[in-house]
């Protein structure tokens, strides 16, 4: 008799767990990489930017917030499964009656959970040092894991498609930096040329930062719409592509 396997969301639920523990014992150094780098960055920017407007620092702050979410999730998720690449344990999960998917997003839930800390951490700290006032609005509910599932997809494609943890290492370092200069994200349009800002519109940072920006700081207009809704077909355009490169026996 064969076993049927379990539920998607039991294994969703399962695997979850599995990545939270493993975990337990690191999380404080995950929060700290996630916080100091983007609030090292808010201090830096915001001294030569205070003189330039409310918008300017507005854009300072949320870009800083993108950036943490690179560190706590892109970075994080393409070390972890660079891991279980390099070390077998891809291999082992091929064999359990579970689908890529549901590891792929158990990964990704998990750094997203492990991240928020440090996410609020750097938007108070970002806010207070800036002077920028914080009008949150209920949609950020929607938008912070709408902004952190593509940048987690890509660096899951990074950590299965690189050929050495090295290499890993400086492709997520190179994307980083670019995501962040293409286009609006922490510097306004109208400091930019207007190449930077036609090329980051192929950029996920830049529609995070936009709905961050309108969930976070206001005000919420017909943007945000298009910002999740080309933040979603990101996130399956990678995941599919993310899927495609696991080596997985079940198929």
């Amino acid at each position: 008799m064969v076993r049927k396997p379990p539920s998607l969301l039991v294994q969703l639920m399962d695997l979850l767990l599995i990545e939270l523990t493993n975990w337990r014992w690191s999380w404080r150094s995950l929060v700290i990489t996630g916080a100091i780098t983007p609030l090292l960055s808010v201090v830096a920017l915001g001294f030569f930017a205070r003189d330039s407007g409310r918008d300017t620092l507005a854009y300072v702050l949320t870009g800083s917030l993108v950036m943490s979410l690179m560190f706590a999730n892109m970075g994080n998720v393409r070390s972890h499964f660079a891991y279980l690449r390099f070390m077998g344990a891809l291999d082992y999960f091929a064999t359990l009656p579970i689908q890529r998917y549901t590891l792929i997003l158990a990964v990704v839930l998990s750094f997203l959970l492990l991240s928020l800390p440090s996410l609020v951490a750097t938007a108070l700290a970002g806010a207070l040092v800036l002077g920028v006032p914080i009008a949150l609005h209920p949609i950020i509910l929607a938008v912070i894991p709408a902004c952190a599932l593509p940048l987690a997809g890509i660096g899951a494609l990074l950590g299965l498609i690189a050929r050495t943890p090295e290499e890993g290492s400086s492709l997520n370092l190179l994307v980083t930096m670019v995501l962040l200069g293409l286009g609006p994200v922490m510097i306004p349009p109208d400091h930019l040329p207007g190449t930077l800002v036609a090329l980051g519109r192929l950029s996920p940072a830049t529609y995070a930062a936009s709905a961050l920006r309108q969930a976070l700081i206001g005000p919420v207009t017909g943007q945000i719409v298009v910002d999740l809704a080309v933040l979603a077909g990101l996130t399956v355009v990678i995941f599919w592509l993310v899927g495609r490169k696991m080596d997985w026996r079940q198929g």
